[in-house]
């Protein structure tokens, strides 16, 4: 498989430092962007840098030259900013992409946009917590109002199941899916995120989905 050359935004985060192990694992290249790089461990063929995602004129230069811009970016659940900065955040990756000319942009997102019954959204089924439904809400209008709109960047938003296992194995065997919420035999909606950052590498080096969104579950 060819080495890729990434830009990978939160690479500290729950999910985007998984996805960095997989990125090593597998040989890559990778410029993580951190807010701390003593929090990020020393690595083969990974270059950390400290940047501020709104910051257009850095995160440009950085990812210019490179194959794909992955974006695990997330504010932190706890930041009571959360909704606005998920917003503003994301508009300003989608202009650092288009400023680079990277082709390729890879975004981790949230399953609320699923359909989880015909004709109703995870999101509006009652099974989100109200502490973090306006941070959910954000994202998922930002795939729906912004994301669904562009098409001069080859962009995936993709969807985790209804629940992350932090500390499930990474097997290799799930199942992909568009739109709906993938549940297994008992009805549960769940992936380990060593399992999501698998499927996500695999889409960065085996390209099957193109300004769309597409899901995995078990």
């Amino acid at each position: 498989m060819e080495t890729k050359n990434v830009l990978l935004i939160g690479a500290t985060g729950f999910v985007g430092s998984e996805i960095l192990n997989e990125l090593v694992s597998r040989g890559h290249r990778v410029t993580a962007v951190v807010r701390n790089v003593e929090k990020l461990p020393h690595l083969d063929g990974v270059e950390a840098v400290s940047a501020d995602v709104a910051d257009e004129d850095t995160l440009t230069a950085l990812a210019q030259g490179k194959d794909a811009i992955i974006s695990a970016y997330n504010p932190g659940w706890g930041n009571p900013a959360m909704a606005e900065l998920t917003l503003q955040n994301y508009n300003h990756i989608l202009e650092e992409t288009r400023r680079s000319g990277v082709e390729r942009l890879l975004i981790v997102g949230g399953a609320g946009t699923l359909f989880c019954a015909p004709g109703l959204r995870v999101v509006d089924s009652g099974a989100i917590p109200d502490d973090i439904m306006d941070a959910v809400r954000s994202l998922g209008n930002f795939y729906l109002n912004t994301l669904t709109t562009v098409d001069d960047i080859d962009w995936v938003f993709f969807s985790p199941a209804g629940q992350f296992d932090a500390d499930g194995p990474r097997t290799g065997k799930f199942r992909l899916g568009k739109d709906d919420l993938i549940v297994d035999a008992n009805g549960e909606s769940h992936i380990s995120v060593k399992d999501y950052a698998v499927a996500m590498v695999d889409e960065l080096e085996r390209p099957q989905h193109h300004r769309e969104r597409f899901t995995i579950g078990y």
